[in-house]
């Protein structure tokens, strides 16, 4: 999963065609360490999908641009709009993850 360092370049990225999955994090964030330990098996099932992290602490207007308010959530866009959002509090365990991933793409 590549990380996102610039504003700019997080804007060419949701211009894709095809959807893009985000994923936000924050440092010293459990739940994302927690997160990080089943995240890459659900990136190689949807593997056919770009994936990349945003840091919220790093760029925090992205996070404020996008409703994000706790971490870690799980954004997909497609032709620069937010296609659908996965919130802290709903995504706490690998299959919460893929239900959302399944419902939409």
């Amino acid at each position: 999963m590549e990380a996102i360092k610039a504003e700019e370049v997080f804007d060419e990225i949701i211009e894709k065609n095809e959807p893009v999955i985000i994923k936000v994090e924050g440092a010293g964030c459990p739940d994302c360490i927690v997160m990080d330990m089943f995240i890459g098996e659900i990136i190689e099932e949807y593997q056919q999908y770009e994936w990349y992290k945003v840091n919220r602490d790093e760029l925090p207007d992205i996070a404020s641009r996008y409703d994000v308010m706790g971490i870690p959530s799980i954004l997909l866009f497609q032709n620069g709009k937010k296609q659908a959002h996965l919130h802290s509090v709903d995504a706490k365990t690998p299959e919460e993850v893929q239900a959302f991933l399944h419902a939409n793409l």
